[in-house]
């Protein structure tokens, strides 16, 4: 037997003596407590068990099989930057018919558009990557101490 079967073992026994001691009024109060106990200690375990299977299998909250590979190279599902992405591309179809139109600059504003999606396009993901670098504990480069 292990230790936390003998503390069990313990635990009936200080329960069951208790209850020989003070009679059948506090029946139920012991059995509740001991309950309780039981519980705690059944929780405990299923906890310990899940952490160390989590720890095992790699495992990311919101994330299953191929998005968890995704979620370690910085491409998931419902990741921030994905959605800018997909959006300035949706966006800038209709930014490009306006735009490149002969009374709102023809090809000048062409450029001037797409120069403006690349650009915010290029501005979220150096944040996302700054972001995740400090998360991951790695220093910037003009980090200097």
């Amino acid at each position: 037997m292990d230790t936390r079967q003998d503390e069990l073992r313990r635990d009936l026994d200080a329960t069951l003596q208790a209850r020989k001691e003070l009679g059948k009024d506090y029946e139920d109060a012991l059995l509740d407590s001991f309950m309780k106990r039981l519980d705690a200690r059944l929780d405990a375990r299923v906890e310990r068990s899940v952490a160390a299977r989590m720890d095992v299998e790699g495992y990311e909250p919101g994330y299953r099989g191929r998005d968890r590979d995704r979620a370690r190279r910085g491409w998931a599902p419902g990741r921030p930057g994905n959605r800018l992405a997909v959006i300035s591309l949706a966006l800038g179809i209709p930014l490009t018919a306006i735009a490149s139109s002969p009374g709102s600059g023809g090809f000048a504003g062409l450029l001037a558009c797409w120069a403006g999606i690349v650009g915010v396009n290029f501005a979220a993901a150096l944040g996302n990557r700054r972001d995740r670098d400090e998360r991951n504990g790695r220093r910037s480069r003009d980090d200097w101490d």
